[in-house]
């Protein structure tokens, strides 16, 4: 039951080229930046992520993108990256771009073993009728577009069929988190992290602050053990690493 790693290198280790992973955070907050720095040492590439974003430049998913260790991004949100505009557009990565809602939900049908849903979200755009540019040419040509999709009339309303996704492994970042692995999530960060942690076979979820199992409030517990196979503790530097995607001031 003890789900605990010593070290971020150990917990990703098992991560190899070609692996499919869920990534959790929204911008840069609630961002696995430990785990993904531990990725970027060990090596693999050709990885395939599912998260709502890729970073920015230099961090978060950024790092592995700048590194060229990544073949394909599921994401509804990408402008935050010119190195993931420059890949892109260059037809070196290949990307599947799909509203917000829309993968927060196959996240999570995939976590519970829906194979598929239906939802209004793209119908009557290129989400439903295929043709979205997923990868380029070198010439700026379309390389591979999007398929169309199944769509089906429920109550005298269109909705389109979308899959669920599963990925061979997760990487989360929790506030709090047991050595059963049940965690706890800090306000905006337990919005990707809770969807990414549960579509991954094999989820490593990096944590704030270990506790002891019964210490957590059940209550409060955002996600439970099960999903979670790997657990490591972050150092109170790790856990104090948060950078201000855009900083605000007032005169």
């Amino acid at each position: 039951m003890d789900k605990v790693i010593a070290s971020a290198a150990l917990a990703v280790a098992d991560i190899g080229d070609g692996a499919s992973l869920a990534v959790g955070g929204f911008g840069l907050c609630g961002v696995p930046e430990t785990l993904i720095r531990a990725l970027y040492d060990a090596g693999p590439a050709g990885l395939r992520l599912a998260s709502n974003n890729c970073g920015v430049d230099g961090r978060g998913l950024g790092v592995l993108l700048e590194a060229g260790r990544v073949a394909r991004v599921t994401a509804s949100y990408v402008g935050e990256n010119k190195e993931f505009a420059r890949q892109y557009l260059a037809g070196e990565l290949e990307v599947e771009l799909i509203p917000q809602g829309t993968l927060a939900e196959r996240l999570r049908a995939g976590g519970a073993g829906i194979p598929a849903f239906y939802t209004p979200a793209g119908v009557g755009t290129q989400i439903a009728d295929g043709g979205l540019p997923w990868r380029h040419a070198a010439d700026g040509t379309v390389a591979a577009a999007s398929p169309a999709r199944e769509t089906r009339v429920i109550d005298g309303r269109e909705y389109v069929l979308e899959n669920a996704i599963t990925c061979d492994f997760a990487l989360v970042h929790a506030a709090r988190g047991d050595r059963h692995g049940n965690l706890v999530f800090h306000r905006s960060a337990a919005n990707f992290n809770p969807l990414a942690a549960m579509a991954g076979r094999v989820t490593v979820a990096e944590v704030e602050e270990l506790v002891e199992p019964g210490d957590l409030d059940p209550d409060q517990i955002h996600l439970p053990g099960v999903f979670v196979q790997r657990v490591v503790a972050l150092s109170p530097a790790e856990a104090a690493d948060k950078p201000i995607e855009k900083r605000t001031v007032s005169a």
